[in-house]
């Protein structure tokens, strides 16, 4: 799957830099919120509001703008929207299994703008379950390389419960179990290692591989998903090369 957690590492890159900035800054800001919501306003007494606050804090988002979020997400400030958590499955085109995250105010329209997105873009719906089965739930940090060697990284989150590092170029890729991210979060605080994201994602256990023609398209029905307000994240099951990637980004 290195290939496909690189597509992920280079696209968010550039996102960062492109006119996709303040969706992204939407959609970071909304998980503070519901992260305050969910599991309390303290960072230090709340993981996933600490990771949330972080990734926004890494990706530029201002701090004004958090702050707000979390008081928002804990009632310490009126405004806060009802989100709830919802997954979409379906299918890309040449059989690739998507998992759709959303957090979203207002069901009927994230169902009925997946749905648009999916079916203009060559992809299709499956019911629940069907797709699901294919993922595992999986810690994932990701950190910049700034020097370190994979043993580096290792010797700090082994005992911490980290599963594999996996190296993705310019940065390396920690997994672990859900229940062991906040231990492995923790021990390269304590190593001293700067990380980028420490969250849980939804892992493929079995890929696609694809060539550039069908790449392209998949890239495609997955950037019009994350386009959409409501959708937080796409999980896939596509698996590209290096070369692969190069032709596409070429």
């Amino acid at each position: 799957m290195a290939g496909h957690s690189k597509w992920a590492t280079t696209k968010h890159k550039k996102a960062a830099l492109d006119a996709k900035r303040g969706k992204l800054f939407a959609k970071l800001i909304k998980n503070v919120e519901v992260a305050a919501r969910t599991g309390g306003g303290d960072p230090d007494g709340n993981p996933t509001l600490y990771d949330a606050i972080q990734k926004a804090r890494k990706n530029s988002v201002p701090l004004d703008n958090i702050e707000r979020a979390r008081r928002r997400g804990a009632g310490e400030e009126a405004g806060g929207a009802d989100y709830q958590n919802v997954m979409y499955e379906g299918y890309a085109p040449n059989g690739v299994a998507l998992l759709i995250e959303c957090l979203t105010d207002n069901r009927n329209r994230a169902s009925s703008e997946v749905r648009t997105v999916m079916s203009r873009n060559g992809g299709s719906m499956a019911d629940a379950g069907s797709v699901a089965y294919l993922f595992n739930r999986k810690g994932v940090v990701l950190l910049p390389k700034n020097g370190l060697s994979e043993d580096d990284v290792l010797a700090a989150v082994l005992e911490a419960g980290a599963e594999e590092v996996n190296d993705l170029g310019e940065s390396y890729e920690i997994l672990t179990d859900p229940s062991d991210l906040v231990e492995v979060r923790k021990a390269l605080q304590a190593a001293g290692i700067e990380y980028d994201s420490a969250e849980t994602n939804f892992l493929p256990s079995v890929s696609v591989p694809l060539d550039a023609d069908a790449a392209r398209k998949v890239f495609k029905l997955i950037d019009m998903l994350e386009d959409l307000d409501d959708v937080q994240n796409v999980y896939a099951n596509f698996d590209v090369s290096d070369e692969v990637l190069q032709e596409v980004n070429a």
